[in-house]
């Protein structure tokens, strides 16, 4: 029989039931005296839908002018989110301790992924600007995901605090940095980044299954992570493609098989989905969405037959379709009138 853990022992078990069920709540509750880190997610996925649509620029004949439209509101919304994240918080401790959080902690790793994003399609456009800020951001990204994984071998969490989310600092930021510095002609450290993605995809996938597998059950507030799940395919597709030049070969539609195979079960959870109350939390299917959108229209530009024009607008249709209401929803739940809503007393509504 084991022994129960010391109260020294269990006092560096970070997530203790009270702290994961408060990061829980920051995904649902908007709150006007903190920022939780998840808040990041919004400016990651307006720009990763600004990348399906510069892709379907490209591809399809889609107005440029959207994707850059959209490539402006990320930006905005990625400096407004930190600069308010900053003001708001009360010392450098306490970002310390939000990085450290086991349960919004991983979501700090969007703040060098976005701007990776950014300053991928800065390099397009400006060279000279664009590459300083490419390897700027990718130092940032390896530098947190180096500390991430510190953290995750030295200090013990509940395993209800574990989810889709610890995919974001050690596989979907190393893909995106795969991404950005292939786009900025640094091919082998491209390459390296890639291999970094690979290997933590299986290990934090193996992980992450077993936690999933073996309980206990995902809390409703932290189901749309389940999203981030299948996410790498697209997201190394997307590395794979820029590594390439437009020429993934095998590995591309092995890809794209992945993709298929860790999409499909989110078909069968949408009821799921629908039935938890919405939050800031679901834009953790933004991302995704856009960049399984994204590697599916450049994937089809590969090939030709029937219904290949009509099967690249569909995805970049409904990956816009969800992200919009996702951010009107956002909106509502953000405006004044709910604001004032939400801070009333129960019994008061």
């Amino acid at each position: 029989m084991g022994r129960a853990p010391r109260a020294t022992d269990g006092s560096r078990i970070v997530s203790t039931t009270a702290g994961v069920t408060a990061g829980q709540d920051a995904l649902i509750a908007p709150t006007r005296a903190r920022v939780p880190l998840n808040a990041f997610s919004i400016g990651f996925g307006v720009a990763g839908l600004a990348g399906t649509w510069t892709q379907a620029s490209h591809s399809l004949g889609a107005p440029q002018v959207v994707a850059e439209i959209l490539w402006l509101a990320a930006a905005a919304t990625w400096v407004i989110s930190i600069g308010l994240y900053l003001v708001r918080s009360e010392s450098v401790q306490q970002v310390g301790r939000d990085m450290g959080d086991p349960t919004l902690g991983p979501f700090a790793s969007l703040v060098p992924a976005t701007g990776m994003l950014l300053a991928g399609h800065l390099y397009a456009t400006v060279p000279r600007a664009g590459k300083p800020m490419v390897v700027a951001m990718a130092i940032a990204a390896l530098a947190f995901a180096a500390w991430f994984i510190a953290q995750l071998l030295t200090v013990p969490r509940a395993m209800e605090a574990v989810h889709g989310g610890y995919f974001l600092p050690v596989v979907a930021a190393p893909f995106i940095a795969a991404q950005v510095l292939a786009v900025a002609r640094l091919g082998s450290l491209a390459l390296a980044m890639f291999g970094v993605g690979v290997v933590c995809w299986m290990l934090m996938g193996g992980a992450l299954l077993a936690r999933l597998m073996n309980g206990p059950p995902v809390p409703g507030k932290l189901l749309p992570t389940l999203a981030i799940f299948a996410a790498p395919p697209a997201v190394g597709g997307n590395a794979c493609w820029a590594m390439t030049d437009g020429h993934p070969g095998a590995v591309g539609t092995v890809l794209v098989g992945l993709m298929v195979a860790v999409v499909t079960p989110n078909l069968y959870l949408i009821r799921r989905y629908l039935s938890q109350p919405f939050g800031i939390g679901f834009w953790a299917f933004t991302f995704t969405t856009a960049a399984t959108a994204t590697f599916s229209v450049r994937m089809l530009s590969t090939t030709t037959g029937t219904g290949v024009v009509f099967s690249a607008w569909l995805a970049v249709t409904l990956a816009t379709l969800l992200i919009a209401a996702i951010a009107v929803r956002s909106i509502v739940m953000w405006s004044p009138w709910r604001r004032r809503r939400w801070s009333q007393p129960a019994g008061q509504h």
